[in-house]
């Protein structure tokens, strides 16, 4: 009976693991940059040993309840301890311990080296929006919930991206390393795009440091990840990797339009004009970053 039972164990393992590379829900997602994939041949690396010890547990577990049972008259070993059995069994856990902390190490070593990136991003939170600032670039802007209060009071049917799109996403090229420094205006905010696997509160008065370099274009969604308030749900992180061609041509764009709108606004400040005139210019402006 012991030997089915066994078979059992070992065959729901080998499926287990057969899938678990594959997407599943409940399941880290492998993400689009190398420290992601590193996160998640780790996780899985621990998820599997963590596997093997319960099966091995609970076999010896489960075959000492089934033979040693009171209807087949089992009698209670009487016996001292032993030195060599304790220390083999405290020993085997320090050396399982040993194996997973090394790769673990140099993951979370990798994760923090910011050193030497193509680009630096300031990244602010605040109740409730995200600002970005690109050094050396001249450009800046806020980041705020693009989803319509008629999605959020149930007036409309809600979209694909419910609470995750923004008016205004971060734009990042793809092949070059980004540091991001994160910090906050207000309270503790936490920055948090799974894809990239990298999530950093935000505090106020610190600065906080991370990178990504993405692999492929496309559009990853992120949130805050820290209770911030009362809309703390209102705060998606929207982030678009470009070709460094399409996004040279993105940061160009955006440099020439928020310039024009500085300008504008020196104009506004030197110039009496009437409210409607203001407003109209002031939503441009504002639009414009």
């Amino acid at each position: 009976m012991i030997k089915p039972l066994i078979i059992a164990l070992f065959a729901g393992l080998f499926s287990l693991s057969s899938r678990a590379e594959t997407s599943m829900p409940l399941n880290m997602t492998q993400g689009v940059t190398q420290i992601s994939q590193e996160v998640y041949h780790l996780h899985m690396t621990i998820f599997y040993i963590c596997v093997v010890i319960g099966v091995i547990v609970f076999g010896v577990m489960f075959w000492a309840i089934l033979h040693h049972r009171k209807s087949k008259g089992a009698v209670a070993a009487k016996f001292h301890e032993s030195t060599k059995v304790e220390i083999i069994w405290t020993l085997i856990p320090f050396l399982i311990l040993i194996g997973m902390a090394i790769p673990a190490t140099k993951t979370l070593l990798a994760m923090e080296d910011t050193t030497k990136p193509d680009l630096t991003i300031q990244v602010t939170g605040s109740q409730w929006k995200w600002h970005y600032r690109y050094f050396d670039h001249d450009v800046e802007f806020f980041s705020l919930l693009a989803t319509s209060n008629q999605q959020i009071y149930d007036q409309r049917p809600k979209r694909n991206n419910y609470l995750l799109e923004v008016d205004r996403p971060l734009v990042l090229p793809v092949g070059q390393k980004v540091r991001f420094l994160i910090t906050s205006q207000d309270v503790i905010h936490s920055w948090w795009v799974p894809a990239f696997a990298v999530k950093k509160d935000a505090n106020p008065g610190f600065i906080n440091e991370a990178w990504t370099l993405i692999d492929k274009p496309g559009i990853y969604r992120g949130q805050c990840a820290e209770l911030c308030g009362k809309d703390h749900g209102f705060m998606p992180i929207v982030v678009i990797a470009k070709e460094p061609q399409e996004y040279q041509t993105w940061l160009e764009q955006t440099q020439i339009a928020q310039k024009q709108a500085y300008e504008e606004e020196q104009k506004l400040l030197a110039m009496e004009m009437p409210l409607d005139e203001l407003m109209a210019l002031g939503e441009k402006t504002y639009l414009s970053r």
